[in-house]
Protein backbone atom coordinates (compact mmCIF):
# COMPACT_ATOMS: atom_id res chain seq x y z
CA UNK A 1 0.00 0.00 0.00
CA UNK A 2 3.28 1.89 1.04
CA UNK A 3 4.22 1.59 -2.35
CA UNK A 4 1.36 2.74 -4.56
CA UNK A 5 0.81 5.93 -2.18
CA UNK A 6 4.44 6.89 -2.76
CA UNK A 7 3.85 6.63 -6.58
CA UNK A 8 0.57 8.31 -6.52
CA UNK A 9 2.32 11.00 -5.06
CA UNK A 10 5.93 11.58 -6.57
CA UNK A 11 4.21 10.74 -10.33
CA UNK A 12 2.32 13.89 -10.51
CA UNK A 13 5.40 15.60 -8.82
CA UNK A 14 7.51 14.60 -11.43
CA UNK A 15 5.17 15.83 -14.06
CA UNK A 16 5.15 19.64 -12.36
CA UNK A 17 8.79 19.53 -11.90
CA UNK A 18 9.85 18.61 -15.51
CA UNK A 19 7.45 21.80 -16.21
CA UNK A 20 8.83 24.34 -14.29
CA UNK A 21 11.54 26.57 -16.40
CA UNK A 22 9.39 25.69 -19.25
CA UNK A 23 8.99 29.40 -21.04
CA UNK A 24 6.72 29.40 -24.43
CA UNK A 25 7.79 32.90 -25.91
CA UNK A 26 6.16 34.70 -28.49
CA UNK A 27 8.55 32.95 -31.38
CA UNK A 28 8.39 30.10 -33.57
CA UNK A 29 11.48 28.63 -35.00
CA UNK A 30 13.09 27.33 -37.86
CA UNK A 31 10.57 23.94 -37.86
CA UNK A 32 7.51 26.01 -37.48
CA UNK A 33 5.48 25.58 -40.14
CA UNK A 34 1.62 25.45 -38.57
CA UNK A 35 3.04 27.46 -35.81
CA UNK A 36 1.05 30.26 -34.09
CA UNK A 37 2.24 33.50 -32.65
CA UNK A 38 0.28 36.37 -31.24
CA UNK A 39 0.81 39.59 -32.54
CA UNK A 40 -1.35 42.57 -31.44
CA UNK A 41 -5.04 41.63 -31.50
CA UNK A 42 -4.19 38.91 -34.04
CA UNK A 43 -3.02 35.05 -34.22
CA UNK A 44 -0.72 35.05 -37.10
CA UNK A 45 0.43 31.06 -38.38
CA UNK A 46 3.15 30.80 -40.94
CA UNK A 47 1.75 28.33 -43.55
CA UNK A 48 5.66 27.61 -45.15
CA UNK A 49 8.39 29.61 -46.39
CA UNK A 50 10.68 28.76 -49.13
CA UNK A 51 13.04 30.07 -51.83
CA UNK A 52 10.99 30.54 -54.91
CA UNK A 53 11.78 29.38 -58.94
CA UNK A 54 10.50 32.02 -61.03
CA UNK A 55 10.50 29.39 -63.84
CA UNK A 56 8.07 26.68 -61.80
CA UNK A 57 4.95 26.40 -63.18
CA UNK A 58 3.42 26.66 -59.24
CA UNK A 59 5.86 30.00 -58.13
CA UNK A 60 5.57 31.74 -61.35
CA UNK A 61 1.97 32.52 -60.53
CA UNK A 62 3.29 33.50 -57.12
CA UNK A 63 5.66 36.14 -59.31
CA UNK A 64 2.83 37.50 -61.69
CA UNK A 65 2.34 40.98 -61.71
CA UNK A 66 5.61 42.22 -60.24
CA UNK A 67 6.41 45.53 -61.52
CA UNK A 68 9.21 45.84 -64.38
CA UNK A 69 11.88 47.37 -62.01
CA UNK A 70 11.34 44.45 -59.25
CA UNK A 71 10.57 41.44 -61.55
CA UNK A 72 14.63 40.66 -62.63
CA UNK A 73 17.00 39.00 -60.12
CA UNK A 74 20.41 39.31 -60.58
CA UNK A 75 22.80 36.56 -60.25
CA UNK A 76 23.42 36.68 -56.58
CA UNK A 77 19.43 37.14 -55.72
CA UNK A 78 16.47 34.81 -55.07
CA UNK A 79 13.12 34.82 -54.45
CA UNK A 80 11.79 34.16 -50.98
CA UNK A 81 8.13 33.61 -50.11
CA UNK A 82 6.15 33.77 -46.71
CA UNK A 83 3.29 32.63 -46.63
CA UNK A 84 0.74 33.60 -43.73
CA UNK A 85 -2.60 33.22 -42.34
CA UNK A 86 -4.25 35.02 -39.66
CA UNK A 87 -7.22 34.84 -37.41
CA UNK A 88 -8.97 37.76 -35.26
CA UNK A 89 -9.65 35.62 -31.75
CA UNK A 90 -10.94 38.61 -30.52
CA UNK A 91 -14.89 40.00 -30.58
CA UNK A 92 -13.79 43.01 -32.30
CA UNK A 93 -13.05 43.87 -35.93
CA UNK A 94 -9.33 44.06 -36.62
CA UNK A 95 -7.19 45.16 -39.21
CA UNK A 96 -4.18 42.80 -40.32
CA UNK A 97 -1.21 44.05 -39.82
CA UNK A 98 0.45 45.37 -43.20
CA UNK A 99 4.07 46.20 -41.36
CA UNK A 100 6.78 42.74 -41.81
CA UNK A 101 10.61 42.57 -42.35
CA UNK A 102 12.97 39.61 -42.18
CA UNK A 103 16.18 40.28 -40.42
CA UNK A 104 18.99 38.40 -40.46
CA UNK A 105 21.83 37.14 -38.55
CA UNK A 106 24.16 40.37 -39.80
CA UNK A 107 20.86 43.17 -38.79
CA UNK A 108 20.48 43.55 -42.48
CA UNK A 109 16.66 43.94 -43.22
CA UNK A 110 14.35 42.76 -46.34
CA UNK A 111 11.07 44.50 -47.15
CA UNK A 112 8.03 42.42 -48.59
CA UNK A 113 8.00 43.38 -52.25
CA UNK A 114 5.00 45.87 -53.18
CA UNK A 115 2.98 44.42 -55.99
CA UNK A 116 -0.88 43.79 -56.46
CA UNK A 117 -1.84 39.81 -57.23
CA UNK A 118 -4.08 37.17 -55.71
CA UNK A 119 -1.77 35.42 -53.68
CA UNK A 120 -0.26 38.68 -51.89
CA UNK A 121 -0.59 39.85 -48.20
CA UNK A 122 -2.76 42.44 -48.08
CA UNK A 123 -4.05 44.05 -44.46
CA UNK A 124 -7.63 43.54 -44.05
CA UNK A 125 -10.10 44.14 -41.57
CA UNK A 126 -11.35 40.73 -40.24
CA UNK A 127 -14.83 40.39 -37.85
CA UNK A 128 -14.50 38.75 -35.05
CA UNK A 129 -13.51 34.90 -35.85
CA UNK A 130 -12.83 35.78 -39.48
CA UNK A 131 -9.33 34.01 -41.03
CA UNK A 132 -6.87 35.85 -43.68
CA UNK A 133 -7.37 34.42 -46.40
CA UNK A 134 -10.82 33.77 -46.67
CA UNK A 135 -10.83 29.77 -47.85
CA UNK A 136 -13.29 30.63 -50.69
CA UNK A 137 -10.13 33.05 -52.67
CA UNK A 138 -7.29 32.44 -54.46
CA UNK A 139 -4.64 32.43 -51.78
CA UNK A 140 -6.86 30.28 -49.50
CA UNK A 141 -7.95 27.50 -51.73
CA UNK A 142 -4.27 27.43 -53.47
CA UNK A 143 -1.64 24.72 -52.22
CA UNK A 144 -0.25 26.94 -49.07
CA UNK A 145 -3.38 28.07 -48.01
CA UNK A 146 -1.95 31.47 -46.87
CA UNK A 147 -1.11 34.69 -48.31
CA UNK A 148 2.18 35.61 -49.53
CA UNK A 149 4.63 38.05 -48.52
CA UNK A 150 7.51 38.13 -51.32
CA UNK A 151 11.04 39.02 -50.14
CA UNK A 152 14.15 39.07 -52.78
CA UNK A 153 17.00 38.07 -50.94
CA UNK A 154 21.08 38.58 -51.91
CA UNK A 155 22.11 34.86 -51.72
CA UNK A 156 24.47 35.86 -48.86
CA UNK A 157 21.69 35.12 -46.39
CA UNK A 158 22.57 31.16 -47.13
CA UNK A 159 25.20 32.71 -44.53
CA UNK A 160 23.44 34.78 -42.63
CA UNK A 161 20.95 32.23 -40.93
CA UNK A 162 18.66 31.50 -39.35
CA UNK A 163 16.19 34.42 -40.41
CA UNK A 164 13.93 36.26 -38.75
CA UNK A 165 10.16 37.65 -39.38
CA UNK A 166 9.44 40.13 -37.73
CA UNK A 167 5.87 40.99 -37.61
CA UNK A 168 4.98 44.74 -36.88
CA UNK A 169 2.07 46.75 -34.93
CA UNK A 170 1.47 50.49 -36.81
CA UNK A 171 3.50 52.12 -34.36
CA UNK A 172 6.68 50.00 -35.82
CA UNK A 173 6.98 47.75 -32.21
CA UNK A 174 7.89 44.40 -32.67
CA UNK A 175 4.54 42.46 -31.61
CA UNK A 176 5.99 38.74 -32.63
CA UNK A 177 8.75 36.89 -34.66
CA UNK A 178 9.48 34.01 -36.26
CA UNK A 179 12.53 31.99 -37.17
CA UNK A 180 13.04 31.11 -40.92
CA UNK A 181 15.26 29.16 -42.48
CA UNK A 182 16.60 28.43 -46.32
Amino acid sequence: MRRVLTAAILVPLSVLVAACGVHHPNTADANNNGTYVVAGPMTYQLQVSRALNQYGSEDSGYLAGLPKRDAKLAPDQLWFGVFLWAKNRTKQPQQTTAAFDVVDTQGNVYHPVVYSNPYVWTSQTLKPGAIQPNPDTTAGFGPTQGQLLLFKFNTSVYSNRPLTLEIRGNTGKVWATISLDL
